[in-house]
C-alpha cells in the first residue's frame, strides 16, 4: 500500500468519478484506475461499485476513507515538520477556534506571533467545537481552541483549560436597559426577545441550556446569525442576545452590555490536540505563546454609548 494510491482512492471517493478524479491528482485516468485496481488488490475488497456509470464506495470503501484521509494528513504534517528549520523561519500551522475567540483572544497573539516568526504561515480555522473536534481527528487542524466539555464522543485529544469566561447580555444602546438595577437573571431572558446565533455555535447550545434549566423554552426573534450579524441585529433593536465578555468589551458604538447576575453563565476555553501525534514545532510554539496569553485586554468603554461592565 502507498501514499500515492491512498490519494488516489481518496480523489476518487470525493469526485465519485474516475476522470474528474484522475484530473484533480494530475495523472492519466488510466494510470489512476491500475494504481486503485493494485490498491484493492492489496487490500483484498474492492473499494467502488461501478453500476452503470455511477462509481459509490462500498462497505469496504467506506471503512478505508477516513483512515486514508488521516493516514495523508499526518504524512503532510510529518512532511511539514521535517521541512520546518530549528530556527522557526518556515513552517505552516493550521489552528482551529470558534468565531468569538477568533474576534477576541487570538489577533493580538497571532500579531505577537507573526513578528517573531514572520516565516510561518497561519491558517485559521472558524468554527463550532463539535465541527473543530472532527477536524482535529481528521489530521485536518494541528491546534483548536474549543469550548468545554466536549462533546461525549470526542476522540483521544489532548487537553489544557486556558481561560474561564463570563457570558453577558448585549443589548441596543437606543433601546431600555433589560432587567433591573444593571443585572439580568437567566430568567429574566424568559420575557425578552433573543437574537440567537445559528446551529453549530457554541454560545447557541449554552444559552438555549441554560433557559431549559430555568424552565423555559427562549424566544427568537432573528435566528441563524453569525457574531457579526447578530451584533448587528441586536444593535438595530431587534433583540438581546448573551454572547462572551471578549466580545462585548469590542462591540464599539451602539450597544450596551449588562452582566448576568450570579451564578451567571460562564464557559471555558481550552487549547486541544491530537493526543496521539506531537503537534509541529510551529505550532507548540504558539501553543506556548497562548497558554501564556492570559485573558484578552479590555479596551475601555467609548463615552457610555459602548460597552460598559460586564
Amino acid at each position: 500500500m502507498h501514499f500515492q494510491q491512498l490519494a488516489y482512492f481518496v480523489a476518487v471517493a470525493e469526485a465519485r468519478h474516475f476522470t474528474r478524479a484522475a484530473e484533480e491528482v494530475h495523472v492519466s485516468q488510466p494510470s489512476l484506475s491500475q494504481q486503485i485496481k493494485a490498491l484493492e488488490n492489496e487490500l483484498g475488497a474492492e473499494l467502488f461499485s461501478r453500476a452503470r456509470g455511477n462509481i459509490a464506495l462500498t462497505d469496504a470503501g467506506e471503512a478505508l476513507l477516513p483512515l486514508a484521509r488521516r493516514i495523508l494528513a499526518d504524512a503532510d504534517t510529518a512532511r511539514h515538520e521535517v521541512q520546518e528549520l530549528v530556527q522557526l523561519r518556515r513552517g505552516r500551522i493550521r489552528l482551529g477556534a470558534t468565531p468569538s475567540v477568533c474576534t477576541g483572544l487570538l489577533p493580538e497573539v497571532l500579531r505577537a506571533f507573526h513578528n517573531a516568526h514572520p516565516g510561518i504561515q497561519l491558517l485559521i480555522e472558524e468554527g463550532g467545537s463539535h465541527d473543530l473536534v472532527r477536524q482535529l481527528a481528521r489530521g485536518a487542524l494541528d491546534l483548536a481552541l474549543l469550548v468545554l466539555p466536549l462533546p461525549a464522543a470526542s476522540p483521544a485529544l489532548t487537553t489544557v483549560e486556558l481561560l474561564h469566561e463570563d457570558l453577558v447580555v448585549v443589548s441596543s444602546a437606543s433601546r431600555p436597559a433589560p432587567g433591573r438595577q444593571g443585572s439580568l437573571c437567566v430568567a429574566d431572558l424568559e420575557n425578552e426577545p433573543l437574537v440567537m446565533f445559528r446551529h453549530g455555535y457554541d454560545l447557541r447550545e449554552l444559552t438555549v441550556a441554560a433557559c431549559r434549566a430555568e424552565g423555559f423554552e427562549p424566544s427568537f426573534t432573528v435566528e441563524g446569525g453569525e457574531m457579526d450579524a447578530v451584533l448587528g441585529f441586536v444593535r438595530a433593536g431587534l433583540g438581546i442576545a448573551v454572547v462572551p465578555h471578549m466580545v462585548a468589551v469590542r462591540v464599539g458604538q451602539g450597544l450596551r452590555t449588562t452582566p448576568l447576575a450570579p451564578p451567571g453563565l460562564r464557559r471555558t476555553i481550552a487549547l486541544a490536540h491530537r493526543s496521539d501525534v506531537e503537534p509541529p514545532r510551529a505550532a507548540r510554539e504558539l501553543q506556548r505563546m497562548l497558554l501564556g496569553a492570559g485573558p484578552p485586554a479590555v479596551p475601555p468603554a467609548a463615552g457610555g454609548q459602548g460597552p460598559a461592565g460586564g
